[in-house]
């Protein structure tokens, strides 16, 4: 009997061991509000978009449960789960699981084999933003399109602010980025801000859009997948199949000009439509306004011919 009762304790105490080292060998979970305000003041900050009853989500948990110490020691990030996220679309179209590695803010989303030293060699060689601004000043500089491209090939995506695909891709094409690091440039152009002569200059209508720069051509990325194979295999050869334009020249500030002057009389019906349809009134007072003007000029007018035939009266007199 003392024995059961021995064998017991040590059974019981074994559980107990087992069940405190199950608890706390989860990743720390963190809700979207929290994960927001951790984003924007964390230098460096690793999280786990997870959902419950995912096989893949947890074999992630588990590797990265095992790196937690090496994060620390490297670029002191914290490693936490968000489960059932609302964020993560932002970051991959996929959903769960989605493994994404934030640098100041700009989320890299990881593309690799979910084994311990290629997660963490993949955030080490990337500890920094790998794509580069681009902007109207400094692209012919840094990328020398026009003039063979000797600082390599240039993949560039064109984005504008208020679009939500634009902002989706960031995570996506960090990730690009840090897959063809040793073979080009990776970067991105506002269109519609710094880099809007740049846009002019390739004829860039939408956004987002993407050309890569190779030896003084360029080729349209028109393929309708935005996922990281894609991109990648497109730089690496796909391109070739693509029609190759010529890099066009700079323009002066009078070819900006006329361009701009151009495109704004292509523009002006659906400019005149728009402001017709939010502001109803606005041609109306366009044509009571320009009617004042015609009235008061034909009264002056007959003012004034009235006085100069009194005139002409007196000195016949």
């Amino acid at each position: 009997m003392y024995k059961f009762a021995k064998m017991f304790k040590i059974l019981f105490f074994l559980y107990f061991i087992s069940f405190i080292t199950c608890e706390t060998s989860n990743l720390e979970s963190v809700n979207d509000n929290d994960l927001v305000n951790l984003i924007q003041n964390s230098k460096h900050l690793i999280v786990l978009f997870s959902k419950k009853n995912c096989e893949s989500c947890d074999k992630i948990e588990d590797s990265l449960i095992r790196l937690q110490e090496d994060f620390k020691d490297n670029f002191k990030a914290q490693t936490l789960k968000a489960v059932n996220s609302q964020l993560v679309r932002a970051y991959n179209p996929l959903k769960e699981p989605a493994l994404v590695f934030f640098r100041h803010g700009v989320p890299l989303l990881y593309d690799g084999t979910v084994e311990d030293d290629a997660i963490l060699h993949n955030f080490m060689e990337n500890r920094e933003p790998v794509v580069k601004e681009l902007s109207d000043e400094t692209f012919e500089h840094l990328t020398q399109a026009s003039s063979g491209a000797t600082t390599g090939d240039w993949f560039i995506m064109f984005y504008t602010t208020n679009c939500v695909d634009c902002q989706r891709l960031t995570a996506i094409w960090e990730a690009v980025g840090a897959q063809l690091r040793t073979r080009l440039n990776v970067a991105r152009v506002n269109k519609n801000d710094l880099g809007r002569e740049t846009a002019t200059r390739f004829n860039i209508k939408n956004a987002p859009e993407f050309i890569f720069l190779r030896q003084g051509k360029f080729y349209r990325y028109e393929i309708q997948k935005f996922d990281i194979k894609s991109f990648v295999t497109f730089a690496k050869d796909w391109y070739k199949n693509a029609t190759p334009e010529r890099v066009p020249v700079p323009k002066s500030p009078f070819d900006l000009l006329v361009d701009q002057s151009v495109e704004f009389l292509k523009r002006a019906p659906e400019y005149a439509t728009k402001i017709l349809q939010d502001y109803p009134y606005f041609f109306v007072f366009i044509a009571l306004g320009f009617g004042s003007v015609i009235l008061i000029a034909f009264i002056t007018y007959l003012k004034a011919t009235k006085g100069s035939e009194k005139k002409k009266v007196k000195k016949a007199k």
